[in-house]
Order: C-alpha cells, then structure tokens, then sequence
C-alpha cells in the first residue's frame, strides 16, 4: 500500500531522477508543484498525458499542482531532444495554443476541490514584462557558460546540428529557471516535475534559488516512454502524432491506439497511465501471458484512457466504431466515423441519381469488385456470405438506394467476415 506519492510513483515505475531530500520533505508537508507543457500545438499529445497524469497523482495525495502553460517560454522554444532550431511562432497563435491546452488540462486535473485545486499559470504573463538587462542582471549572472554547455540538452544539440545552437534556445535554460523562482516567489513552489530530457533544466531552476535566494527548491523527473521494440511512443503506424483533441485524432483512432499497444508494454501503460491498482494490473498482466489473444489488458487500458480524455459518450461511440469492423451494429454512427473507421478499406464512387429508383445490389458488388459478376453475386448472396451496411443480405433482387445510405453518404458493403468496400455517394 503506497503510503506517499513517492510510493505510489515509485511501484508504477515513474521515477527516473530527483533531488536529495524529496522522501523527507513529502513525508512530512503538502507542496505545491508545477510541471511546464509547451504551446507548440493547439494541442497536447499523449507523451504530455504522463506529466499531465503525475500532477493528477500529487493532487490526489493532497499536494497543490500547478500547471504552466509556455506562452512566454513557448516563443522561444526549448531545445531539448532537437536537432534543428524550431519555427518561432507568432504571439497570436502562441495564445491560442495556450487556451485550448487550458482546457484539455481540465480532464485530468481537478480545479473545484476546495482543499488543494489544482492552478493553471501562463509564463506569458511574467516574462513578457521582463527587461532584457534586468534579466542579465538577476538572473544570467548566476550562469556560466560552462555550466550552460554542460547540461545535456544544450551539449547534445551541438553535437547533432553543426550550426550549433542559436543564443536564443540557448537562453531558454534560463527562462525555465525564472519560472520555478517566479513560482517559488508568488506559489510557494517547492518542486519543479518534468521529463528526464528536462532534468537540466530544472535543476538548473534549483540552483538559481539556492544562488540568488539562499533557499532549497527541489526536482522529479519521470522516464520518458519508448515501445519495447524501440519505436517511438505516440505515433501512429503512419507516423502521426496521437493528440488528446478529438479534431486531430478522433476518440476512435485514440481508443484503436491504446488497443493495439503489444503485449510488451500494455503492463508499463496500464502504470502510466490509469488510476487501476497494483493488484488489478497484476491480474490484467497475468492474463497477456495466459489468454493474449483476448487483449483485456489492452481493452482495458483503451477504455480508461479514452474515458478520461474524451468522456463516456465518446468511449462508447468509440468501443461501437471498433466493433463495426468485425461485423458490429453502424446504426448511429455518423459519416465521419465510417469514414475514419473504414478509412483504409477499398472505395469507389457512385452518383446519387445512379440509386434514385433503386440500383440492383448485385450491380454494386460486381461494379465494386466484391464479385466477379452479376451471377458471382447472386451466389454470394444465396450463401449468406453478402452484407449491406453489416446486416445480412437474404434476396438476390435487393435494390439499394440513397435512403439506405448512411448519413445519406456512405453504402457499407461486406463480402464474408472481413472483406470491406466502402461507396461513396456523390451529389
């Protein structure tokens, strides 16, 4: 039984690197803490949902969490794990960016409880006020450059990119550092948390408190996640980005992702990112090793993490979009899901006056490719082997038309199990 959140991050794997003294301080105080998400999209991926979750933890042990919102470090851009100096964006969309993360941060965090609610701070609102020369003058002076070099972020970019880095990603190390002292100042911040490629950075903040305030601040950095067979964690067989706004991936896609996770690394996710306890992802990896054809571990992990970053509705709408594609009822699902559903499924065309007095059915499966012919058709009809938006075509003469489309756009046509074609219908 965890008795800290040191515990509990301890047994689920999420501790790779902190501070001497953090055992002691959360044993014995409520802190607060913050953890910094970058507005370089308008929205958050779900490498961010692991620091988004962890503030989540601390705040269900009683601690405050702030999260940061880089609309001031956000124009500048942090070098860590680049090769390349990033694309500055404009003030505008910087803002923009920060709002919609706002609110995704309000799926996981809990702003209403009265005892520790969980804050949301822009660094835009400090750090764009702050003078060039008081800048140097406060806070770089407490800087080398040798201890600048030095850290990893800085060094390994160097080594990659033979242009070197510009002053001005070089600067972002101390911005960071501002940051946990504004914090320190104004929210009585005792921790900075983050990613391990961010274990300079904030350690950097800890020094710029002790140097200019002669006080101890600390840092916690969880591991950053890779698959087991060495592939990134977060994309896509594509080599998309999976994002926690349902615009840029949708519920359906989100839930497929987790759902496909390999059996190597659902026990590591179900830690990382689910509330579930230790004895019931126990029991969840006992069963990828007795019964991994069921993937309950991997269903599991889809629906908690789809419930909590879209909601029950979508969870559910998502678990039916699946199920479509091994023969499950599409009554209610929109043109949209079909088309994100059967997306990779062979397509074709069709005008919608070609199905205004009701077009044979047997003439779309020969014209789609589903059968060979006519009389091809006829028999995979009269086999049961033919299906018209997943239901089971019986009569040879069915027609269809444009009521039978659904949302008036899309003809679902299936020829045994799994053998998909999708006609579109065109004004």
């Amino acid at each position: 039984m965890a008795t800290t959140i040191l515990d509990e991050l301890r047994w689920r794997g999420l501790i790779y690197d902190m501070t001497e003294g953090v055992d002691d301080l959360v044993s014995h105080h409520k802190i607060t803490l913050y953890n910094g998400f970058d507005p370089t999209a308008d929205s958050l991926h779900i490498g961010n949902l692991v620091p988004m979750m962890q503030l989540a933890r601390w705040q269900r042990y009683g601690h405050t969490p702030i999260a940061l919102a880089g609309g001031g470090t956000g124009m500048i851009g942090d070098p860590s794990g680049r090769s390349t100096e990033r694309n500055l964006l404009s003030l505008d969309v910087i803002d923009e960016n920060v709002e919609h993360i706002k609110q995704q941060l309000t799926s996981v965090l809990d702003f209403e409880v009265k005892s520790n609610p969980a804050r949301v701070v822009n660094n835009a609102d400090w750090l764009r006020r702050l003078s060039l020369v008081d800048f140097l003058r406060d806070t770089g002076k407490h800087f080398t450059v040798n201890y600048m070099l030095a850290k990893d972020s800085v060094k390994s970019r160097m080594e990659r990119d033979d242009s070197g880095i510009s002053y001005t990603e070089f600067s972002y190390m101390l911005l960071q550092s501002y940051d946990f002292l504004h914090l320190f100042e104004t929210q009585d911040c005792l921790l900075q948390a983050g990613g391990s490629d961010q274990w300079g950075n904030i350690v950097a903040g800890v020094e710029l408190i002790r140097r200019a305030r002669g006080q101890r601040a600390h840092a916690l950095v969880y591991p950053l996640l890779t698959r087991a067979d060495g592939s990134k964690f977060g994309k896509t067989a594509e080599g998309t980005s999976v994002w926690l706004s349902p615009a840029r991936t949708s519920p359906y896609r989100f839930y497929q992702y987790w759902f496909n996770t390999d059996d190597a690394d659902v026990g590591t996710y179900l830690k990382y990112y689910t509330w579930l306890t230790a004895a019931e992802i126990a029991e969840l990896e006992r069963l990828v090793i007795e019964q991994p054809e069921r993937r309950e571990a991997q269903r599991r992990l889809a629906r908690e993490v789809t419930r909590m970053v879209h909601g029950e509705t979508a969870l559910a709408r998502a678990e039916q979009a699946s199920q479509a594609l091994f023969g499950g009822d599409v009554t209610g699902l929109d043109a949209a899901d079909i088309e994100d559903i059967f997306a990779e499924v062979p397509s074709s065309e069709i005008g919608r006056e070609a199905l205004s007095g009701g077009l044979p059915l047997v003439d779309l499966l020969a014209s789609s490719g589903l059968a060979s012919s006519k009389a091809d058709a006829r028999r995979a009809i009269q086999g049961g082997g033919i299906y018209l938006n997943n239901e089971r075509v019986a009569d040879t003469g069915c027609t269809v038309s444009v009521a039978q489309a659904i949302d008036g756009r899309f003809l679902l046509l299936r020829k045994g199990r799994r053998q998909y074609h999708l006609v579109r219908v065109q004004n």
